[in-house]
């Protein structure tokens, strides 16, 4: 069989170069998609707005669930304002910043949070997904397991903190989201109602006491609290867990020095 088409390029070749031009068209193809999202980048410390270059992709609108309307991406990137709260560390680019005030609320590091949308997750057939216990219909605490809702919290320095007033259940994935904590009043200052993930605490069912080993007892009254008593936003579930999250760095002072 003559396998030879023009010359000394034959089928081998020509299917060799097919697939060199699909692979390099493939790459462009995802590099351009994956610039929707942080795109153009912004120059640290500078501020000044990077050119996009030819792997900026078209514009595609994409229609969000539950009636929240329609987005564009990459569309106009609005670039968010320079911390106030926080500093450099070194001049250079790139440099760590650290917080000038309340660690746990300043936004910096292990409790950074993005700026999400303002509402709450919804479920697929409508309504909140997250919810307070007794807003849940149909659901309860397992047989077998001891109700968290009335024992104590305590912080991680064996302090107690406030007491469990209730839980968030998730209704689509059908597992318990946060611990509702009411914080003890101290000073003449009452009380506030803040929400705990619940990966971050420990529910000693025998002792019939929690813990949460995230922040301290007296750190518990700052959490950010829910505008709502009976739904949370995507926004203030970011902010809830970089007030904990951050904790594990920011709550003690012994948890920042090096280890060594």
């Amino acid at each position: 069989m003559h396998n030879v088409l023009i010359g000394n390029t034959d089928w081998a070749e020509l299917a060799l170069w097919a697939f060199f031009l699909f692979f390099i068209g493939l790459v462009v193809y995802l590099r351009r998609e994956d610039h929707r999202e942080g795109y153009p980048m912004e120059d640290d410390p500078t501020g000044r707005v990077s050119t996009p270059t030819v792997f900026r992709p078209i514009d595609k609108t994409f229609v969000l669930a539950h009636g929240m309307g329609v987005v564009q991406k990459p569309g106009k990137r609005g670039f968010e304002p320079v911390n106030p709260n926080t500093r450099r560390m070194s001049p250079y680019s790139g440099a760590p910043i650290e917080p000038t005030g309340n660690p746990l609320l300043d936004g910096v590091g292990p409790a950074a949070w993005c700026n999400r949308l303002d509402v709450p997750d919804m479920r697929w057939e409508g309504g909140p997904k997250i919810v307070p216990l007794d807003q849940a219909h149909g659901f309860r605490i397992a047989r077998g397991d001891r109700n968290p809702i009335g024992m104590p919290v305590f912080g991680c320095d064996d302090v107690m903190g406030g007491v469990c007033t209730n839980v968030w259940v998730d209704q689509s994935e059908r597992l318990i989201r946060y611990v509702e904590v009411r914080t003890l009043g101290d000073g003449g200052v009452e009380g506030r109602t803040v929400v705990v993930p619940v990966t971050m605490t420990q529910i000693h069912q025998r002792r019939g006491r929690i813990k949460v080993d995230a922040v301290r007892a007296d750190q518990f009254h700052d959490a950010p609290v829910p505008a709502s008593p009976n739904q949370i936003t995507r926004l203030e579930e970011e902010k809830v867990m970089g007030y904990f999250g951050g904790g594990y760095l920011y709550a003690k002072r012994s948890r920042i020095e090096p280890f060594l």
